[in-house]
C-alpha cells in the first residue's frame, strides 16, 4: 500500500520542527508539540497498513504452507528432507538477522532520522541518499563475504548443526546453494527497512510471496532430476526475487525531491562512520544554545550511522533467538529419521498466528521510533502497550485453534503422498506443545522493538535471550530422552516464555516506560478467554470425521467463544474495538433493508 503522493517525498514521514518544545505530562512523560503530533499517522492509516501487511503476510504464509506441502508430498519426512532442513537453517537464520529483526531494528530508526531531516529543508547532500551511499556498499561487501565463507565452509557447518546425520553429503550440497541467500536476504532486508521507514508496506509485504513461489516452482520443475536439491536452488532464486520486487519502489522513494522550508540547512550529511556530532571549526566545542536546540529538535542533529555497539547488540540478540532452532536440530539429529521434519512442519504451522500478530508491531515500529526521536515518550508508551495487548489477543486466538484441532490441521495440510498417518500424529503432538510458547514468542518480538526503537545500544535483550536459550538447552537435554521431539518443543516454549518475562520486567525509562504491572494484569484476560475457547474447540473438533469439517467447525467455535469472553472480560479494550464494528454492520444492514423497501 502506498501512502499517497503527499508521503512520497518524506514530508509526512517526519514532523515539521517549529520553535515549540514538548510539554511534560502529569505522569512525568513528555509529549510532542501539536505541530509534530499533527503529522502523526492516523489510526485509520495504521489500520489499513496493518491489514495490508497482514493480507500479504497471510498470502506468503499460505504459499509457505504450499511449499512445505510440496516438500512433504515429493520427498516425504525422512533422511532426504532432514538433509534439506539442515541446509534450511541458513535461510531461516538469515531471514531473522537480515529481514525480520536485525536489519530492521538498526535501519528503521536510522532512515526515520534521515527522512525527518529531509523534511526539514534543503540539506546538501540529501540525507536519505547520503545514508544509502554510505551504508549500502559496505553492507553488500559484508553480505557477499559471509555468503562465500558459508559456501566454502559448508562441511564444517553441517557437522556442527547436525552431527548425527548418517550421510552429510546431501546436506552439504543443499547448504552451498542456500548459503547464497545471505547476500540476497541482506539486500532484501535493507530495502524492506528503508521502505517501511518511508511508510510503504506493499513491496516489503510481498517478498515472501515471490520467495515461496520460486521455491515451489523450482521443486516441481527440477524435483525429478535434482531431488531435494531443487528446493535448495529455489531458495537461492527466491532470494533474488525478494530484492527484485522492492527495487523499483525504493528507487522512487530515494529519488524523491526534498520538501521543507530550509530549516537547519547547515546540518552535515549522514556518513557511515562519521563522528556523532559536527564540531565547530574554532575548537570543536558545541555551544550551550546549540546543544539545547538539539535536545529540543532531535531531527536537527546530523543523521548518524548506527553505533557499532548497537549493531552488535541487535545481531547477537537475533542470532541468540534463532539459536533455539539450532538447539532443536542438534538434539533432533540424534533421534530417529524424520524427527527434524516433524519439528519443522509443526513449527511452521504453529507459528502462523504469531506471524500474523507481528504485523501490528511491524507497521507501528516506525511510529514508535519517530515518537521517541521527538521525545514524545507518552505516545510511544501508549502505542507499545496497545500493540502488546492486541497482539496477545490475536496470537492467543490462533494458539487456541492450533491446540484444539492440531491433528485435523496436519492431516488436512500434509497427509498425502509420502507423508503418512504416523507422521501426522507425531507432527500434531509437537505442534500442540509449540503452541504453549506462542505468547512468549509474540511478546519477545513486540518488546524487543521497544528496547531498540531509540537507536541506543542496550545489552539487556541479549542477556534475557541468553538466559532463555540456556534454559532451552538444559530442559531439552533432560527432556529429549523420555519425550523425544515433544520434549524439545517443550524446552523451546519454556525458554522463550522465560525470555519474554525477563524482557517485560526490564522495561524502564531508558527505553519505553511501559507500565509493566498494568500490562501483565491485562494479559490475564485474553489468556483466560483462550483457555476456555480451547476447551470448546476440542469438544467440537471431535464431533467430525472429516478433517476439513472439523477444522472449519473448530475455527468457528473457538473464534465465537474467544470473542464473547473477550467482550465480557473487556480484554485489550475489546468493547471499544468491537462496538463500532457492530454498529457499522447494523447501520449497513439497516440501509440495505431500507433500499429494499
Amino acid at each position: 500500500m502506498n501512502p499517497g503522493p503527499a508521503r512520497t517525498a518524506g514530508a509526512s514521514e517526519a514532523t515539521d520542527v517549529t520553535g515549540t518544545d514538548g510539554a511534560l505530562s502529569a505522569d512525568g512523560l513528555t509529549t510532542a508539540p501539536a505541530a509534530r503530533q499533527a503529522d502523526t499517522p492516523s489510526a485509520r492509516f495504521l489500520a489499513r497498513a496493518t491489514l495490508l501487511s497482514a493480507a500479504l503476510s497471510m498470502a506468503g504464509a499460505v504459499l509457505g504452507l504450499a511449499r512445505d506441502q510440496t516438500l512433504a508430498h515429493l520427498f516425504g519426512a525422512g533422511a532426504e528432507t532432514d538433509a534439506f532442513l539442515v541446509a534450511w537453517t541458513v535461510p531461516e537464520l538469515a531471514a531473522t538477522l537480515l529481514i525480520e529483526e536485525g536489519m530492521a531494528f538498526v535501519l528503521v530508526p536510522a532512515f526515520s532520522v534521515a527522512l525527518a531531516r529531509r523534511a526539514l529543508g534543503n540539506s546538501t547532500p540529501d540525507p536519505v541518499r547520503a545514508l544509502v551511499a554510505a551504508s549500502l556498499p559496505r553492507l553488500c561487501l559484508a553480505f557477499a563475504a559471509t555468503a562465500a565463507a558459508l559456501v566454502v565452509g559448508a562441511p564444517l557447518l553441517v557437522s556442527a548443526l547436525a552431527p548425527g546425520l548418517p550421510d552429510p553429503s546431501l546436506a552439504i550440497s543443499c547448504t552451498r546453494l542456500t548459503a547464497t541467500c545471505v547476500l540476497s536476504f541482506g539486500l532484501a532486508g535493507y530495502c524492506s527497512a528503508a521502505l517501511r521507514a518511508h511508510r510503504s508496506y506493499a513491496a516489503p509485504g510481498a517478498i515472501y510471496i515471490a520467495y515461496n513461489l520460486a521455491i515451489i516452482t523450482t521443486m516441481f520443475v527440477l524435483g525429478t532430476h535434482w531431488g531435494v536439491r531443487s528446493a535448495a536452488l529455489g531458495v537461492a532464486l527466491g532470494g533474488c526475487l525478494m530484492v527484485a520486487v522492492q527495487i523499483p519502489q525504493l528507487a522512487r522513494r530515494i529519488a524523491a525531491p526534498q520538501r521543507g522550508a530550509g530549516l537547519h540547512q547547515s546540518a552535515a550529511a549522514p556518513r557511515w562512520g562519521s563522528p556523532r556530532s559536527s564540531e565547530a571549526e574554532s575548537g570543536g566545542a558545541t555551544s550551550h544554545n546549540e546543544a539545547a536546540d538539539e535536545r529540543r529538535h532531535p531531527t536537527a542533529q546530523p543523521a548518524q550511522r548506527p553505533a557499532p555497539g548497537l549493531v552488535c547488540a541487535v545481531l547477537l540478540f537475533a542470532l541468540c533467538r534463532q539459536s533455539q532452532v539450532l538447539i532443536e536440530r542438534q538434539f533432533a539429529s540424534a533421534l530417529p529419521a524424520g524427527a527434524i521434519s516433524h519439528l519443522n512442519y509443526a513449527q511452521k504451522v504453529a507459528q502462523l498466528p504469531m506471524s500474523l500478530s507481528m504485523m501490528v508491531c511491524i507497521v507501528t515500529f516506525p511510529v514508535v521510533a519517530q515518537a521517541i526521536a521527538e521525545g514524545d515518550t507518552r505516545r510511544a508508551r501508549d502505542r507499545v502497550e496497545r500493540d502488546v495487548l492486541l497482539m496477545a489477543c490475536l496470537v492467543l486466538l490462533g494458539a487456541a485453534v492450533v491446540v484444539a484441532c492440531a491433528p485435523q490441521i496436519v492431516q488436512l495440510l500434509f497427509q498425502r503422498g509420502a507423508f503418512t498417518a504416523q507422521d501426522t500424529a507425531a507432527t500434531a503432538a509437537v505442534m500442540r506443545v509449540y503452541a504453549a510458547g506462542l505468547l512468549g514468542q509474540t511478546l519477545v518480538g513486540a518488546l524487543v522493538r521497544s528496547y531498540f526503537a531509540a537507536g541506543r545500544t542496550t545489552w539487556f535483550p541479549l542477556g534475557a535471550m541468553g538466559v532463555g536459550a540456556l534454559a532451552t538447552v538444559v530442559i531439552g537435554a533432560w527432556a529429549v530422552g523420555p519425550w523425544g521431539a515433544c520434549g524439545i518443543a517443550a524446552a523451546n516454549a519454556t525458554g522463550i516464555t522465560l525470555t519474554a518475562l525477563l524482557m517485560l520486567h526490564g522495561l524502564g525509562p531508558r527505553n519505553v516506560p511501559v507500565r509493566v504491572r498494568r500490562v501483565v494484569a491485562e494479559l490475564v484476560r485474553p489468556v483466560c478467554a483462550a483457555v476456555c475457547a480451547t476447551g470448546a474447540g476440542l469438544l467440537v473438533a471431535g464431533l467430525f470425521a472429516s478433517p476439513a469439517a472439523a477444522v472449519a467447525a473448530c475455527c468457528l467455535c473457538v473464534t465465537v467463544v474467544f470473542l464473547l469472553l473477550a467482550w465480557v472480560l473487556d480484554a485489550a479494550d475489546a468493547r471499544s474495538l468491537l462496538l463500532p464494528l457492530a454498529q457499522s454492520l447494523r447501520h449497513s444492514v439497516t440501509r440495505k433493508l431500507g433500499h429494499g423497501r
